[in-house]
């Protein structure tokens, strides 16, 4: 396994749509494994494979406080959605940014498992939120494009300051 890079807001390769995956092979699945690594080490509870610039649907996922549980999505959709919550957000490739987000409160997902089989969840709380955080990366949206102009622009303009101080 091996940890990958992690793409940073604005990086425009952050909107990249992503294509789906044709076949669950042991490249994907090694995909899967290097995503959760990287992941776990950020750390973080999600991550979608756009934000390691490989623009294919995958997204892994563990929300359990003992990070045991992860969930990994192929080609990931959304087919129902119910409820509203505003919930605080933060994402690997906006650190250090948290905002809230209106989201639907209950989702229910259908992909493909790490061995290629399709599966149906049902997801509510911080998991439907993640679930379509990271569905979203796949489309090519970060969250902080659901918030104002204004706190965009300021969040650019932290994340670039960051970035000089830290070069």
């Amino acid at each position: 396994m091996a940890l990958l890079p992690i793409l940073r807001f604005p990086d425009p390769r952050l909107h990249t749509v992503a294509a789906p995956v044709a076949e669950v092979d042991d490249t994907i699945r090694r995909l899967i494994d290097d995503m959760a690594e990287t992941m776990y080490e950020a750390p973080g509870i999600g991550l979608a494979a756009t934000q390691v610039d490989v623009h294919r649907r995958v997204v892994v996922i563990d929300v359990s406080e003992e990070r045991t549980e992860l969930l990994a999505l192929v080609n990931p959709v959304i087919v129902a959605r119910s409820g509203e919550q505003v919930c605080e957000e933060g994402c690997l490739s906006v650190p250090g940014v948290y905002d809230k987000v209106s989201r639907a409160e209950r989702v229910t997902v259908e992909a493909l498992d790490r061995q290629g089989k399709p599966f149906s969840l049902d997801a509510e709380g911080l998991l439907a939120v993640c679930i379509q955080h990271e569905i979203d990366h796949l489309d090519g949206k970060v969250f902080v494009e659901y918030l104002s102009l204004l706190k965009q622009n300021r969040i650019k303009t932290k994340l670039a300051k960051k970035a000089r101080i830290t070069a």
